[in-house]
């Protein structure tokens, strides 16, 4: 299930960033650091979201 996750990170987790930077720059923050930590929220963000969705994949066998 962790390679799995890891793979989910790796999408998740630039949707999450991708989005707290646009939302950041709609927000009129368009200063290095706002977008940086925006960037850093959603990576960190991912981490159980795609732990989350791995694992319920594993749960849900189609």
């Amino acid at each position: 299930m962790l390679r799995l996750a890891a793979i989910l990170y790796s999408l998740i987790a630039t949707a999450l960033a991708g989005s707290a930077v646009i939302a950041v720059l709609t927000a009129g923050l368009v200063s290095t650091v706002a977008i940086v930590s925006a960037a850093a929220a959603g990576c960190v963000a991912a981490l159980p979201a795609s732990w989350l969705v791995a694992k319920r994949l594993y749960q849900n066998p189609a």
